[in-house]
């Protein structure tokens, strides 16, 4: 029994072949970028807190995405999992406060309505961190993480795909990865709501409400003002 239990947990610590880290490196990078090539162009824009923030929060999740192993996933690495739940839940909380800062300029006329160029970069870099955050959410909580999902620990998914519903038109061995997130967040982004992804689990829900609430206002309240600067 001892002998078999030894066993086990060995097994769960060998490293498996999950997916490769490098797209969510890729787009946490681009982000990144774009955030400090904003904030170097437009100085004065609106920001939470320290301009070093955000994009000491975004390095600290790209180098937790990078210290895991890009190619395995294990129980010795699980740590790092816990790490990037903080690090992405603390960039949901930056993009919440952020809409909040953008809306609280545009009703009492702060600094960034008075120009459109700052005004639109604002909005553009909201809505981007909206989609990009959001997308790491979907990935990391659906059924389990990425670990769990490779092993089906669950019956049933959170986020149901199109070739979940459908699997005949999909290998029998297909399971979602980043840039299958990726694509629902930028879609929720746009439509304002579910599009061939829909949400199963009521944590899915409130989520996609949540992000697709943030886009139309930011879309909305953003455009509508940035017209009437330039008009």
């Amino acid at each position: 029994m001892t002998a078999e239990v030894t066993q086990s947990v060995a097994e769960n610590d060998k490293p498996v072949f999950v997916e490769p880290r490098w797209p969510l490196a890729l787009v946490v990078g681009f982000y990144l970028a774009i955030s400090v090539t904003l904030r170097i162009a437009e100085p004065n824009r609106p920001s939470v807190g320290p301009h070093w923030l955000v994009p000491s929060i975004e390095a600290g999740l790209l180098l937790a995405l990078v210290a895991a192993d890009p190619s395995h996933v294990s129980r010795r690495a699980r740590w790092l999992r816990h790490v990037g739940i903080v690090l992405i839940l603390g960039l949901v909380a930056v993009t919440i406060i952020s809409t909040t800062i953008l809306i609280d300029d545009l009703i009492t006329g702060g600094q960034a309505t008075e120009s459109a160029s700052l005004l639109l970069s604002s909005g553009a870099l909201v809505w981007l961190g909206n989609a990009m955050v959001f997308s790491l959410v979907y990935w990391e909580f659906d059924s389990g993480g990425a670990l769990a999902r490779y092993r089906r620990e669950r019956p049933y998914p959170d986020l149901l795909f199109t070739q979940q519903a459908s699997p005949e038109f999909a290998p029998p061995d297909w399971r979602p990865q980043f840039v299958d997130y990726l694509v629902l967040g930028v879609t929720t982004n746009m439509a304002f709501s579910p599009t061939d992804v829909m949400p199963m689990a009521r944590w899915a829900k409130l989520t996609m409400t949540l992000q697709s609430v943030i886009a139309l206002v930011v879309i909305g309240l953003v455009i509508a003002r940035a017209v009437n600067i330039l008009t």
